[in-house]
Formats: structure tokens, C-alpha cells, sequence
């Protein structure tokens, strides 16, 4: 099982040019990508957004950096420095202000430096960056394992706790039958209903009980847990199959609160509901 959230930053450097690549997930009903490459880097998109499918699911940002070890700050504009320098030589007269510190003050002016033109990766640099891209991937995975190992026993923790609330159903439907036998008998009792057939009794009582009968319930429910349990140990991308398991348990739950018709069984059963809502609150974090 996995996680959707996940992290991971990587660096490598080639070419006279030091890359960082960082790698975010979070929820997300499907793949969601958000790339931001540097120029060099924009032909290859396509090539990284496909690599970038493995991650299956999730809102997912992918920021490249790109960070120049080499040229400096680049060529000199001679002509655009002349200008800033006279323009403020003009105000520093004006303002009557030294002009000794001019000179220092153009040349940290970033629009008097031009970059040199940019070139397209060679393949030794791509594969390079490739394989950096290809780690912050792998490491995504890795952080998202390790999350969804920590979910998977949490969930383990509740769904225990159902099945042993469920476990304990049983010894009231005893109780069940003997409530509804005195209920009906107070009614004739109330009613002065006097001369009463045993036979007829019994088949009204077998009939209010079948409509009360909840083994169903309870076996469909069990079942329920077992493949929730099986899913989670055998599929890592089950978030969504998880979901649908879990509104098939909340339905066997709530029929049995519906037919319950005794305080402790319905006691039980808002205690499963509350496991069951835990479980749901972290299923949107599942790929």
C-alpha cells in the first residue's frame, strides 16, 4: 500500500551546470502534473512527463532548477554600462553626491550582464539529468511506501477493532427474542386480548424476528473485512478499491443499527461507525 503524499529532492551536475530536481505529491483523484523546467531542459517535456506517469496518481510538482557554475555572470554590455554610468554621474551632480563609488554600483546592476546563449543538453548531459530525474522519482516512491506502510497499520488498528465489535453481537440476540416475545405479549395484555393461540403466536413471532434477523448482516460485514484486509496486503494501488469496500461495510453497519432494536447491539454498532469513519478520513490519502 501507498501513500499519494510524497517528497523527494535530488542534484546532480553537468555541463558546467548544477540541476535540482524536487518532486512533490499530494491527493489527487487522478494525475495531475505541474512541470517547470529551465530553457535547456523544455525539449525534453514530454520525455519527463512520461517518466513522471509512473508516479499513477496524484497532484504532482515537478520544479527543475538550474544553477550555472561556470561562465559567472556573463559578457559585459560595454555600451549599457556607459549609459548607467552617465545617468548616474547626471544625478549624483544634481544631488550633489560623490560619483567615486559609480563605477561599482553599475556593474551589480543585472541588466548590464548578458547571459551567453544557451545551448540544447547533449545526450551525455541528458542522461545526466535523466537519471537525477529518474532518482527524485524513485525516492517519491519510496517516501510514499513508507507512508502507506504507516496507514495500512492504522487501518489494520480499526478495522480489528470492527470486527471485534461485531464479534460481540451475538450474545444479546438471545436477549433479542425474549424482548420481543414479552413485547408482544404486553400488546395482547394491554389490548385484553385473552384467548390466544400458541401456533399463531409463534408465527407472528418467527415473522417480527425474520424481519429483525441480522445474520445476513453480519456474515456479508465479516466478509467485507476479510477482503479489506486481503486488499491491502496483496494490491499497492488500492485507495480506490479500498473506498468501495468501505461504503459496502458502512451499509452492513447501518442495516444492522436499523434492524438492531436493542440498546447494546445499537451501542455496537455507532462504535463501528466511528472506526469505519476514521478509516474513511485517511482513504482519500491512498494511491
Amino acid at each position: 500500500m501507498k501513500s499519494m503524499t510524497g517528497y523527494a529532492k535530488r542534484q546532480c551536475s553537468t555541463d558546467g551546470c548544477k540541476y535540482t530536481v524536487e518532486v512533490k505529491t499530494l491527493n489527487s483523484k487522478t494525475l495531475d502534473l505541474n512541470v517547470k523546467l529551465p530553457a535547456q531542459l523544455r525539449p525534453k517535456e514530454l520525455e519527463i512527463r512520461a517518466m513522471l506517469n509512473q508516479l499513477e496518481r496524484g497532484k504532482v510538482d515537478m520544479i527543475v532548477g538550474e544553477e550555472r557554475q561556470d561562465s559567472g555572470r556573463g559578457e559585459l554590455n560595454h555600451d549599457r554600462v556607459r549609459c548607467r554610468y552617465e545617468e548616474l554621474k547626471q544625478i549624483a551632480k544634481e544631488l550633489d553626491c560623490s560619483d567615486k563609488h559609480l563605477l561599482d554600483s553599475v556593474l551589480a546592476m543585472a541588466d548590464v550582464w548578458e547571459s551567453p546563449e544557451e545551448e540544447e543538453l547533449d545526450d551525455s548531459g541528458w542522461e545526466t539529468v535523466r537519471q537525477c530525474i529518474g532518482e527524485a522519482i524513485d525516492g517519491v516512491n519510496e517516501f510514499r511506501q513508507h507512508e502507506g506502510d504507516i496507514l495500512e497499520r492504522d487501518f489494520v488498528k480499526h478495522v480489528d477493532l470492527i470486527e471485534e465489535r461485531l464479534g460481540l453481537i451475538p450474545q444479546y440476540e438471545q436477549e433479542r427474542i425474549e424482548t420481543a416475545k414479552e413485547r408482544i405479549q404486553h400488546y395482547f395484555a394491554e389490548n385484553a386480548i385473552k384467548e390466544i393461540d400458541p401456533n399463531r403466536f409463534e408465527q407472528e413471532l418467527i415473522y417480527y424476528l425474520e424481519k429483525l434477523d441480522i445474520t445476513e448482516e453480519k456474515i456479508r460485514l465479516q466478509k467485507h473485512i476479510d477482503y479489506f484486509r486481503q486488499t491491502m496486503a496483496q494490491e499497492p494501488s488500492c485507495g480506490k478499491k479500498l473506498g468501495f469496500v468501505a461504503q459496502e461495510m458502512g451499509r452492513e453497519i447501518n442495516t444492522t443499527g436499523s434492524k438492531a432494536n436493542h440498546v447494546e447491539i445499537q451501542k455496537l454498532v455507532v462504535q463501528m461507525k466511528d472506526e469505519l469513519e476514521k478509516i474513511k478520513e485517511q482513504l482519500g490519502n491512498i494511491l
